[in-house]
């Protein structure tokens, strides 16, 4: 009776499939996210070194510059699936690194152990993402139905990034550290089962590609059409003025809401739903939008410029977050516009690849952005305020010149 019963439920799951590896995938990052959150705490109230907590953010967000372009190469060489299971288990093992690490360390040697861990997730979470982007077009069942599948994604991320700090600390103060960190690390078990023993892929239609020079980054940039390479090449302008919330959202909720403990959380919260909002527009529209990069390009970058510049003016408290509601909806929507279009108009050998150019593209812009920003902060007269209507004005004349050059651009999918 029970065997029957678990038998229907995986039939009536693997049915819809796109929908339970979306959610299993939602699970995983909210639970990321809260993980990330706990181990923040314990560096900080363990060490009380503020540069832990930004050590910790560095080898989770640093490798992927230098892992996207091999996570790519392998993604198209083994396949995307085989790729995204052992990506799976690799984040596994570094969370449990992680909880382990509280009952059997202390001190110094325990801060190690969860930068590891941190370090581990870093890394196979590039593989993990390379993989899923080319993966995901093997649950769909027509290709129109790629581009808002996709798009989804989007919106999953930054709704487990809106509900993962919170859940944990809630996890962190209700269970105390070890159990916390393992619950965390247990939510990677839900990808893992569905990948496993849920998903029913067209592996067929997967186009791998043979090894040498032809399986490299360059010749995925040559092969890829000067109309992907524009949107790779606006999309790492665009981060390079105006995707530097990331790093320096702490400065910035303190110059608009004050030094209280919320106002960071306040921030990031209102950051993360305008993030949901431009990911659901997105989604809604996405064959539309794939279909018109330089539309979708230039105008999210005018829209989260003119927040920049509007959020530099000082004004009421309600116009600040409004603003920044604009710029965590322009820079979602921007970044995953151009994983949707650089996925849906790519040749399918080259989608693996693809994935790693564009996460290349937005860490290496929003990396440097962040350097940047900081540096206009120290050395101009207004500090925070005129680093942001500098970039902003930057960002805005960038966001112009898409739109009057490039606004009638046309790609159809591969």
């Amino acid at each position: 009776m029970i065997q029957q019963g678990l038998k229907r439920l995986q039939g009536r799951l693997t049915r819809h499939q796109r929908t339970t590896f979306l959610l299993a995938s939602g699970i995983s990052t909210a639970g990321s996210f809260a993980g990330l959150t706990a181990k923040g705490w314990l560096l900080m109230e363990g060490a009380g070194n503020p540069f832990l907590l930004a050590l910790n953010f560095a080898v989770l967000t640093l490798p992927t510059l230098v892992i996207s372009g091999p996570a790519g190469v392998l993604t198209d060489r083994l396949g995307s699936e085989r790729v995204l299971i052992r990506a799976q288990w690799a984040l596994l093992a570094a969370a449990v690194l992680g909880a382990i690490a509280i009952p059997l360390t202390v001190g110094p040697k325990q801060d190690l152990l969860l930068l590891l861990s941190t370090l581990g997730i870093g890394i196979a979470s590039t593989y993990e993402l390379t993989a899923r982007n080319k993966y995901v077009a093997l649950l769909v069942d027509e290709p129109e139905q790629l581009g808002p599948y996709l798009a989804s994604f989007s919106v999953i991320f930054n709704v487990g990034k809106l509900v993962g700090p919170p859940l944990g600390g809630l996890l962190l103060a209700a269970t105390g550290p070890t159990l916390a960190l393992s619950l965390d690390a247990a939510t990677y078990l839900f990808p893992i089962l569905t990948l496993l023993w849920l998903m029913a892929p067209h592996r067929e239609r997967e186009r791998r590609s043979q090894g040498g020079q032809a399986a490299n980054l360059l010749t995925a940039w040559r092969e890829c059409g000067a109309s992907l390479r524009h949107v790779l090449s606006f999309t790492a302008a665009a981060c390079l003025v105006g995707f530097f919330h990331p790093g320096l959202a702490p400065l910035m909720a303190l110059e608009l809401l004050g030094p209280s403990p919320m106002a960071l959380g306040l921030f990031t919260s209102v950051l993360a739903c305008g993030s949901i909002c431009g990911g659901v527009l997105l989604q809604r529209n996405a064959a539309a939008i794939s279909a018109r990069p330089g539309w979708l390009l230039g105008s999210t970058t005018l829209l989260t410029a003119l927040a920049q510049i509007g959020l530099a003016q000082q004004g009421a408290l309600a116009w600040g977050l409004a603003m920044a509601f604009l710029i965590g909806a322009g820079t979602a929507s921007l970044l995953a516009g151009t994983n949707l279009i650089i996925q849906v108009h790519a040749p399918q050998v080259l989608r693996g690849r693809m994935a790693g150019l564009g996460q290349i593209a937005f860490l290496g812009g929003g990396g440097l952005s962040g350097l940047a920003a900081a540096l206009l902060t120290e050395t101009l007269p207004g500090g925070l305020w005129s680093c942001l209507a500098v970039l902003g004005s930057l960002g805005a004349a960038l966001g112009v010149w898409e739109l009057l050059r490039n606004r009638r651009m046309r790609l159809r999918p591969a």
